[in-house]
């Protein structure tokens, strides 16, 4: 249970991450920082509907159009992101064609390597104690 909600929380963290470098790296993909809190709701979101959306788009895919099966986590993540900006808690803002398609693969990608990066630094760690501990 504490090995799921951890990398639930570093999944969080990804999305987050991706979004900023999102926000960072094109002019029409805009977090709204002085409504913090809209955005981190936004995180969570984003992150919740990643997380289910990703297996029902290539269930949908695998039946109906086995060729797109490797977009499906830049698809997924587009979904989530139309649907988080179209939430009326703020936090994200969303305003040219070019912050949708290259926002959707900068997250996508961002959140990617962080799901698999992140766990290897903080594991790495625990690893790294649970060795000094035996000797």
């Amino acid at each position: 249970m504490i090995t799921f909600l951890f990398r639930g929380l570093l999944y969080v963290v990804s999305a987050g991450l991706g979004l900023i470098a999102a926000d960072l790296l094109l002019d029409g993909f805009e977090i709204e920082w002085d409504k913090w809190w809209g955005f981190v709701i936004c995180i969570l979101i984003f992150a919740i509907l990643q997380s289910v959306l990703s297996p029902w788009v290539a269930k949908i895919a695998n039946r109906y159009a086995p060729v797109l099966m490797g977009g499906i986590g830049i698809f997924s993540t587009l979904i989530s992101l139309i649907v988080v900006v179209l939430l009326p808690i703020g936090g994200l803002r969303i305003t040219d064609l070019t912050g949708w398609l290259l926002g959707s693969v900068i997250v996508w990608l961002i959140t990617a390597v962080g799901s698999v990066l992140l766990p290897l630094i903080f594991l790495r760690k625990r690893v790294d104690a649970a060795k000094a501990e035996r000797r």
